[in-house]
């Protein structure tokens, strides 16, 4: 299996779909396996996904040290995989909360990122949810079988609510079509197990980079995301000078599988 060296010494993973340029990737949760990206609705058809497992994910060591989990220093990690791959530049894709892993390493390195593709980003150094923006996004759904539970759950949790079950009754809102088969998309396994890793990935945000990204940014948001919404997106894209702003009609928080087609042209025409 392909691993590396962190620059502290922990072993992480990383995998290769299809042939051609390479696209360094990395996946949200925080704290997911990367297999749930699957190859990106067909981008491995003319690139080389190189699937990063972040630090106490998916096929990668946990470390003894939790505060290393933090973004700000999972950016080291990138680059530490750059040179374990003896780029000099690469292209990065990112997707919900590990957009802020490379924001961060774009920020911080700004010689090495080629251009950078942001997938239903959560914010610039941290959660940028609008709570107002979320409501109104669920709100389009009201009118769905499923709603009544999924809203019942909603409120559940902002009363201080807790456990996988109430989550579980939230996964119709993270897409704009929701049929119970989609349920195979949440592989077990694929989430983490380590109840102290979102708090590490989040903390230490305050040591973020603040510098916009110098590459060029592409922002894809799902206009039908009820999960985080479309605000983060729109800050995400306010931060960066020149970035694009592309909201997909059609999907919600993983639009390369509700709009596989228009994800990959758009995807691909952005790297070329």
């Amino acid at each position: 299996m392909p691993r590396f060296p962190a620059p502290d010494g922990v072993q992480l993973f990383y995998d290769v779909l299809g042939a051609g340029d390479p696209l360094v990737v990395l996946g949200g949760g925080p704290g997911m396996d990367v297999r749930y990206l699957g190859d990106l609705g067909g981008l491995s058809a003319g690139r080389r996904l190189i699937r990063l497992d972040g630090r106490a994910a998916g096929r990668s060591e946990v470390p003894e040290d939790r505060s290393t989990v933090s973004f700000v220093r999972q950016a080291g990690d990138v680059e530490a995989l750059r040179e374990h791959l003896g780029l000099d530049r690469l292209d990065l894709l990112a997707h919900s909360a590990g957009s802020l892993t490379a924001q961060e390493y774009a920020a911080r390195h700004p010689g090495r990122v080629r251009r950078l593709v942001l997938v239903t980003p959560v914010g610039r150094t941290g959660r940028d949810i609008d709570l107002a923006d979320v409501a109104a996004v669920r709100a389009t759904r009201s009118a769905e079988p499923w709603y009544p539970q999924a809203a019942a759950a909603a409120r559940e949790l902002a009363a201080g609510g807790q456990g996988p079950f109430l989550q579980a009754r939230l996964i119709p809102f993270h897409w704009h079509r929701w049929a119970p088969e989609r349920r195979h998309e949440y592989v077990a396994g694929h989430s983490t197990s380590l109840p102290w890793l979102r708090d590490a990935f989040y903390a230490g945000a305050e040591a973020a980079c603040p510098s916009p990204v110098s590459a060029p940014v592409l922002v894809v948001a799902g206009a039908s995301d009820g999960m985080i919404g479309v605000a983060p997106a729109r800050t995400v894209a306010a931060a960066h000078p020149g970035a694009r702003l592309e909201v997909m009609p059609a999907s919600g928080h993983r639009p390369w599988v509700e709009e596989p087609v228009a994800f990959r042209e758009l995807v691909d025409g952005f790297l070329a």
